[in-house]
């Protein structure tokens, strides 16, 4: 389900219609987030790490409004429920796109997200199923890299506005705690810099 974001009484209208013209409309950060004690409940709770914080970034996705904005024409639509289209790498060191739905339950997300990453990695090619809905997020993870920044490849010609979302290496220092970066792109016509640092001080405050 969405509904229709009034433009009349959102005191970002003109920010929405002055960066929806932009050709490059995305901005983004890279932060460190601290994920040792999200990392023991994963473990403990018998799932895998990624499919945790996946978990826990669409908590915190569905939790910030902007983040369920996504750009129609020259409106914005608020969507009830954001998804995940997340990166799935197989054995031969390629990778397909995935379509995990959120549910708040964690062991029915986990269950869901095991069928659907499995499907991936058993079909060939990128596109293995049909995106038919912009409620998702694109998220990635690059455990191989410890970045400090990172870019995304974007075809322009192509309507879009969800939010990129990607996690690199895991690292541990010498007291054992465990880190990782994260980087967040975000449509600048629908937030701005105060918006993504409440969804990263709410996903810290998940992993934390």
């Amino acid at each position: 389900m969405k509904t229709l974001l009034d433009l009349e009484s959102w005191p970002r209208k003109e920010h929405f219609h002055f960066f929806r013209k932009f050709s490059e409309p995305f901005f983004g950060a890279t932060v460190t987030v601290d994920c040792t004690k999200a990392y023991d409940r994963a473990k403990a709770g018998n799932i895998p790490f990624f499919v945790y914080y996946l978990h826990q970034t669409l908590i915190a996705v569905n939790e910030i409004e902007p983040f369920r904005y996504r750009v129609n024409g020259e409106q914005v639509v608020i969507h009830d429920r954001i998804d995940a289209s997340a990166t799935i790498a197989r054995e031969n060191a390629s990778f397909g796109f995935s379509l995990i739905r959120f549910y708040e339950d964690i062991d029915l997300f986990a269950k869901e997200a095991k069928i659907e990453i499995h499907r991936v990695q058993n079909t060939p090619g990128l596109l293995t199923r049909d995106f038919p809905h912009d409620n998702l997020i694109h998220f990635s993870s690059i455990p191989w890299l410890d970045f400090t920044s990172i870019s995304h490849a974007r075809n322009y010609a192509i309507p879009d506005s969800c939010p990129k979302i990607s996690f690199g290496k895991m690292t541990i220092d010498s007291s054992g705690n465990r880190s990782m970066p994260m980087s967040v792109h975000v449509h600048h016509g629908l937030m701005d810099g105060y918006h993504m640092s409440v969804f990263i001080e709410r996903l810290r405050e998940l992993l934390g």
